[in-house]
């Protein structure tokens, strides 16, 4: 069994399940300020997160396997450099925060979650 180790990331690839693409692109384009790209996979459609290899990459997915939910895995989508300034944009853009900006830690940062347009719970993380 292959352990983990300092070089593997945890997280390999991550995806959003979503009910309407476009909703839900415009909502993560506007609040991350990004250009999100589409993907063709078998029958799902997908939009992908600005990545670069060999760092993880994830997606928005629509498909009958992929249903929102606000309970289950959390995943923590990058905030840098001050998580505060994407909250600013969440409920401009559809969202609602259900946790405000909150410090973990002096070393760690901090985190905040918020409930997208589709109905997913998701955690944000900065180091500010």
């Amino acid at each position: 069994m292959e352990k983990l180790g300092a070089a593997t990331n945890a997280l390999n690839w991550f995806e959003i399940p979503v009910n309407e693409i476009e909703r839900a692109k415009k909502f993560y384009e506007t609040v991350f300020e990004i250009e999100m790209f589409p993907m063709d996979m078998m029958d799902m459609q997908m939009l992908m997160f600005p990545s670069q290899p060999p760092l993880s990459g994830g997606a928005l997915v629509k498909s009958m396997y992929h249903v929102p939910a606000t309970t289950g895995s959390i995943i923590y989508l990058n905030a840098n450099p001050d998580l505060q300034l994407v909250l600013d944009r969440v409920e401009k853009a559809g969202g609602k925060i259900a946790m405000p900006k909150t410090k973990i830690s002096d070393d760690i940062g901090f985190m905040a979650m918020i409930h997208d347009t589709e109905g997913n719970l998701v955690a944000l993380h900065s180091g500010m």
